[in-house]
């Protein structure tokens, strides 16, 4: 399986988020496949709306992780996307597990397998993301293969949990996969 390089993720954040569905994602002796994410770039939506320290490696980077704390509660995964000097990140919502299911049910507290990874807070603890990967560049602590597995149907949607920009149709999931977080 070869793994993605930094400039796959040098590209339109619209464009890498869809070819992003159905690759594999390799973490803390973990296997999961990506299902669902989120494309955010400088709008109302985004962290990258306006410039902040926070936001500035959306600026800066593309194939880096940038993981960020919600709701006091839940670290979010993200890879950073688009040429240097315009913004994207990609927010994965979504994993099918594949392996190590047993350590995410223990880190997750739960033995329904499709309860794991489906949400960006749930994926996180599952994995066990934190904050500590944030910055690093992709294919050190965090690496992504592609396998060959190219999603038969793609939905598209509103992006979840947002009120600004919700007329953009950015989150996308791999039609009929069970481990979707939510479906539309």
């Amino acid at each position: 399986m070869p793994l993605l390089t930094s400039q796959f993720f040098a590209r339109h954040t619209l464009d890498v988020a869809k070819d992003l569905l159905g690759k594999i994602i390799i973490v803390n002796g973990i296997t999961t496949r990506i299902v669902e994410v989120e494309a955010y770039r400088q709008d109302k939506a985004s962290h990258a709306y306006t410039k902040t320290p926070r936001s500035q490696i959306m600026y800066d980077t593309y194939g880096h992780i940038y993981v960020y704390f919600i709701y006091g509660m839940y670290n979010c995964l993200n890879f950073t996307t688009e040429p240097i000097g315009k913004p994207g990140a990609i927010l994965i919502r979504a994993l099918e597990p594949l392996t190590g299911i047993e350590k995410m049910k223990q880190r997750r507290n739960t033995r329904n397998l499709h309860n794991l990874c489906s949400g960006p807070g749930k994926l996180c603890q599952a994995l066990n993301i934190t904050k500590t990967l944030n910055h690093q560049p992709l294919n050190q602590s965090i690496k992504i293969y592609d396998d060959g597995v190219i999603p038969k149907s793609i939905g598209k949607s509103p992006r979840i949990g947002i009120k600004d920009a919700t007329q953009l149709h950015w989150r996308f999931f791999i039609k009929d996969n069970k481990f979707v977080s939510k479906v539309n």
